[in-house]
């Protein structure tokens, strides 16, 4: 029989291994922040203090990021060829998956964001980020219509929106690539590993993650409240403005049964999370 404390490191690979799928998939999922779920997973700040002081922090947790990165990739890449498939099939469906999911992480992330306190500046905050989060991109998507003719340079762009995504929970990538046109294009090159949007994209991820880690990461350690509850009220908006308006035979139905998975799932992760800590 095997002793509970590699019972717990099991799970706990286990766990770290499918968190990192969902914040690699995140990364690309319409209105999903992979920074957001790395919040709710409890990786982000050991993330950002391994960007920040790799010299104390990698020792330390090197043996936590083995599993999410391995999941992260295979959430990345391999979740691209399955939800350019899905989306194929039904992209109304499929986003009501990923809507519950986010929906599924609210609790935990309303109770990150309050763990310091809750002043009027937070309150002010979440209002005001979730404001200019729907009214930029409803603007984008349903009033000017911008689109582009993808190419190197606006992979390379891509690339930079998944690095912030990582970098600032709440930054929904894909949501900014849908109202440009370039998100159905990045998926299909991702799906086929096509090394002209391997080749641009990546980078400018990279560059993005290394930039924008210590002015988070001071950004959080001198004003916590405020610049979650800001997150809470980006994640908000950015759900908002994804929720699907056109519904086509049996898509009701079937968008309430994913909805209610995507919810299911967030919350078995959130309850298996509990488990290990405690």
């Amino acid at each position: 029989m095997r002793s509970p404390r590699n019972q717990n490191m099991i799970l706990r690979w286990l766990r770290d291994f499918l968190c990192g799928v969902l914040i690699g998939a995140g990364a690309i999922l319409p209105g999903v922040s992979g920074g957001v779920l790395a919040v709710v997973f409890d990786i982000y700040r050991p993330f950002m203090e391994v960007l920040t002081r790799p010299r104390t922090a990698v020792p330390k947790y090197w043996k936590m990021f083995v599993p999410i990165v391995l999941g992260w990739c295979a959430g990345f890449l391999g979740f691209a060829k399955g939800i350019s498939a899905a989306f194929c099939l039904s992209s109304t469906v499929t986003t009501w998956l990923f809507i519950g999911l986010i929906v599924g992480t609210l609790p935990s992330l309303f109770r990150e964001a309050g763990r310091e306190g809750r002043s009027a500046s937070s309150w002010i905050s979440l209002l005001l980020c979730a404001a200019l989060m729907f009214g930029g991109l409803f603007y984008v998507s349903h009033v000017a219509e911008v689109s582009v003719t993808p190419n190197f340079w606006w992979y390379n762009f891509c690339g930079v929106l998944w690095g912030m995504s990582v970098v600032i929970p709440g930054m929904t990538s894909s949501s900014v690539m849908m109202a440009l046109g370039l998100y159905q294009p990045m998926l299909d090159g991702l799906a086929n590993l096509d090394l002209l949007v391997l080749s641009a994209s990546l980078p400018g991820m990279g560059l993005a993650i290394i930039l924008l880690a210590r002015l988070m990461s001071w950004f959080f350690r001198t004003h916590y409240s405020v610049a979650f509850h800001g997150i809470l009220g980006i994640v908000l908006a950015s759900t908002l403005v994804i929720i699907p308006m056109e519904y086509k035979g049996g898509e009701v139905l079937t968008s309430i049964l994913c909805c209610g998975g995507g919810f299911l799932l967030a919350y078995l992760l959130a309850k298996l999370d509990r488990r290990i800590q405690t």
